[in-house]
C-alpha cells in the first residue's frame, strides 16, 4: 500500500533547498514563506552583487569536480566544496536569474553526476577509506547540492542520483554493521550532519527508508558513542564532553559548525514528524549558544569550538569566529525564524550578517577570511586540500544569500518585515493575489525606512514590522497616522485594509550605545544601530591602541555624527568626543575620533590596515 502525501505549495528557501514536491500527511509548516521575487539595491545589495559577481561566478566548477574522478583520498575534505559552492549559487541564482549563471550550474551539475559509481557512490574517497575521515560529510555536501539544484529545475535524473547516493551509504553502513555516529570526527556530528539531505529526500521522494534512516541517526546520538543532541541540550555547548588533547578528532564534542548543521537537520525532522522534543532541543541550545558564545558581531568560537567565548571577547583570542561558523549560526536562525516567526532570531540574524559575517568578506567580494578577531588585522586564510580556497570561502556566501528571502516573507495572515533594505519585495497575500513591498531607506547608515504597498485590489491583512531589539526611540506611521504598539524586540502588526499606495514610515533609534564587558579592566565598545562600530588605522592620528573614554549623555548614549570619511572600502564613518589617556591634575580636554563600521575595519584588499572594537579603560581606584 503506498503511503499517502501531500503536496506543499510553499517554497522555502535557505538551507540551499526548497520544499515544492511531495512531503508527509502532517507536516509541520514553517509560519513565514519566502518572496517570490526580491531585488535589492543599497549598502545591501552591493554586498549582495559583489559575491555573486567575483565569487560565485567566478568559481572554476571543474577544479571542484576533478577529486571525484580520482577516488584516492583518506583523509581530507575536498568533497564538501562541490556542495558548498552549487547551494549558495542556487540561492544566488534565485536571487537574481542569470543566464551566464545557469549555464555554470548545469556544468557543474553535469559534471557531479558523470563521477558517480555504478552503486551510487559518489566521493574522492579510495574504496578501502570510505566511510572515514569526512567522505561522510562530503556525501552530504553532494547531496544538499543536488537536491538544490533539483528543486530549481525539477530534474528527475538528478533526484534519482541524489537518492542513489542516499541508498549507498545506507547500505553501505548496513552491510558493513557499523555506527553512523562512530565515523568521521566529533562525537560522530560530521558524518550524522547528513540528517538534513536524508530528512529533504524523504520530503521529495516520499520514500519512508529515508525517513527511518533519518530516526535511526537520531536515536544514534543518544546512546553512550553518540553526540547527545537531545538529551544535553540543557548543558552549556562548550561542557558537554571534556576537553581532548586531540582537537580535531572524534573525542572534541565541542565543535561548532557540525553541531550546528546537526540541528539544521533536526529541525527538517521536526517538521516531518512534528516531535517537539527535536524543536525544543534546538531552540534551547540555540539560547544557551546566544547567552554564552556569540559575541558583539554576532559569531563566536575559537578554533572552530565552542569555548564559553562571550565573556572573554575583550582579549585576544587565537582562530577566533570561523566564517563556516558564522554563516551556520545565521542559517539555523534562518530556520528558526520562519518556523516561529519570533523576532528575536531576525535581530541575531541582522547583527551577525551586518557584521561578523559581512566582515569576513573582503573589500570585492572575491574572498573570505577564515578567522576573524575584533582586533589586529583582516588576514587572508591558507588555501585546504589543493583545492584553491579554504571552507570559510566556500562558506560565507551560503549565509549571504539567506537574506533576501528572508528580508520580506508572507504569513497566513498577511506579510512580515523582517529586515530593512532598499529594494522591491513580491509576496503573496492571504487571497493569494501577488503584493509588491517597496522599500526606500539607506538602512543601515540611517534608520529611516519608507514602505510603499503595490495591490491589484484592497485586501484585509495584518502586516508586521519588526522593532528591533535595541531601538528604544521609534516612531511607526501609516499614511501619516501614527502607530502607537510599539515594542522593542517584537513586531509592530498594523491590521487593517491595504489599498495600493498605503506607506508605512519607520524611524528607528539610531544613537550611538555604549555596551561594557568585564571589570579588569572594564572594556567598552560602541554600536549605532545594528552596527558595530571600530576604530581604523586610516581614520585619525590618534592611535588605535590609545585609551579613550566615551562622553555620554544623561541615558548613557553617545553623539554620533556622520564624517564623511567614507572610502578606501570604508562604507561608514561616525565621529564622537572622547576623553584621552591623560597625566595632568586637571585632565586633558576632549578629542574627536572617528569610526567606521566593522565590516569595514581593516577590510582592504592591497595594504593592511590595524583596528579594534574594545577599548579597556583605565583602572580608577577611587570608584
Amino acid at each position: 500500500m503506498k503511503r499517502k502525501i501531500v503536496v506543499l505549495s510553499c517554497v522555502l528557501l535557505y538551507t540551499g533547498t526548497v520544499y515544492s514536491q511531495k512531503a508527509p500527511v502532517t507536516p509541520i509548516h514553517d509560519r513565514l514563506i519566502a518572496p517570490s521575487s526580491v531585488v535589492m539595491k543599497g549598502f545591501t545589495g552591493d554586498a549582495l552583487d559583489a559575491s555573486y559577481s567575483h565569487r560565485i561566478l567566478v568559481q572554476d566548477v571543474d577544479r571542484l569536480i576533478a577529486p571525484f574522478s580520482h577516488r584516492t583520498e583518506t583523509n581530507m575534505w575536498q568533497s564538501e566544496f562541490w556542495g558548498k559552492w552549487i547551494t549558495s549559487a542556487v540561492l544566488a541564482y534565485r536571487y537574481k536569474p542569470e543566464p551566464q549563471l545557469k549555464k555554470v550550474l548545469d556544468h557543474a551539475v553535469a559534471g557531479l553526476m558523470a563521477t558517480q559509481t555504478a552503486d551510487g557512490y559518489i566521493g574522492n574517497y579510495a574504496p578501502d577509506k570510505q566511510l572515514e575521515g569526512w567522505d561522510i560529510w562530503g556525501r552530504k555536501y553532494c547531496m544538499l547540492g543536488l537536491l538544490s539544484y533539483y528543486d530549481l529545475t525539477q530534474d528527475k535524473k538528478v533526484l534519482k542520483s541524489a537518492s542513489r547516493l542516499a541508498d549507498h551509504l545506507i547500505k553501505e553502513l548496513s552491510d558493513m554493521n557499523v555506527k553512523l555516529v562512530l565515523k568521521g570526527a566529533h562525537r560522530g556530528m560530521a558524518a550524522s550532519s547528513v540528517l538534513e539531505p536524508v530528512c529533504l529526500l524523504y520530503s521529495r521522494t516520499g520514500n519512508k527508508k529515508y525517513l527511518d534512516f533519518a530516526q535511526e541517526i537520531v536515536r544514534q546520538w543518544e546512546t553512550p558513542d553518540g553526540p547527545q543532541l537531545i538529551s544535553k541540550s540543557t548543558v552549556d555547548v562548550s561542557l558537554r564532553f571534556p576537553k581532548t588533547a586531540n582537537w580535531f578528532s572524534w573525542e572534541q564534542g565541542q565543535k561548532a559548525y557540525e553541531m550546528m548543521s546537526c540541528y539544521e537537520g533536526l529541525l527538517e525532522l521536526y517538521r516531518l514528524t512534528g516531535k517537539e522534543e527535536y524543536k525544543m532541543a534546538v531552540e534551547r541550545t540555540w539560547e544557551n549558544i546566544l547567552k554564552n558564545e556569540i559575541n558583539i558581531v554576532g559569531s563566536g568560537s575559537a578554533s572552530e569550538c565552542w569555548f564559553g567565548g562571550k565573556e572573554l571577547q575583550t582579549i585576544p583570542i587565537g582562530h577566533y569566529q570561523e566564517t563556516c561558523v558564522t554563516a551556520t549560526w545565521i542559517k539555523m536562525s534562518q530556520q528558526l525564524l520562519r518556523l516561529t516567526g519570533d523576532a528575536k532570531y531576525a535581530d541575531a540574524i541582522e547583527t551577525s550578517w551586518y557584521n561578523g559575517l559581512l566582515g569576513a568578506m573582503f573589500e570585492d567580494g572575491a574572498d573570505w577570511a577564515k578567522y576573524s578577531p575584533l582586533s589586529g588585522e583582516r588576514l587572508h586564510g591558507s588555501e585546504q586540500c589543493g583545492m584553491g580556497l579554504n571552507c570559510c570561502v566556500a562558506s560565507g556566501p551560503r549565509g549571504l544569500f539567506t537574506l533576501p528571502f528572508s528580508s520580506v516573507m508572507s504569513h497566513k495572515n498577511g506579510i512580515s518585515v523582517n529586515f530593512f533594505a532598499e529594494g522591491t519585495y513580491r509576496v503573496k497575500t492571504p487571497k493569494g493575489k501577488q503584493m509588491e513591498i517597496l522599500q526606500q531607506t539607506a538602512y543601515p547608515a540611517s534608520g529611516y525606512i519608507t514602505f510603499k504597498v503595490v495591490l491589484p485590489k484592497k485586501e484585509s491583512m495584518t502586516v508586521r514590522i519588526r522593532i528591533p531589539q535595541w531601538s528604544n526611540h521609534t516612531s511607526l506611521s501609516i499614511n501619516g497616522e501614527k502607530f502607537e504598539q510599539i515594542k522593542p524586540g517584537e513586531y509592530a502588526e498594523i491590521a487593517r485594509e491595504w489599498s495600493s499606495g498605503d506607506t508605512i514610515r519607520l524611524s528607528l533609534d539610531m544613537r550611538g550605545r555604549i555596551v561594557r564587558m568585564g571589570i579588569l579592566p572594564t572594556n567598552v565598545a560602541i554600536v549605532r544601530g545594528p552596527i558595530v562600530l571600530a576604530r581604523d588605522a586610516r581614520l585619525g592620528s590618534t592611535p588605535v591602541d590609545a585609551t579613550i573614554q566615551p562622553l555620554s549623555d544623561k541615558d548613557g548614549y553617545v553623539d554620533l555624527k556622520p564624517a564623511g570619511l567614507n572610502q578606501n572600502g570604508i562604507r561608514m564613518t561616525f565621529k564622537a568626543s572622547f576623553l584621552p589617556e591623560s597625566h595632568k591634575e586637571s585632565g586633558s580636554s576632549p578629542v574627536e575620533i572617528t569610526f567606521c563600521d566593522f565590516a569595514s575595519a581593516g577590510n582592504t584588499i592591497d595594504a593592511r590596515s590595524w583596528f579594534r572594537v574594545w577599548f579597556p579603560q583605565p583602572f580608577d581606584p577611587k570608584k
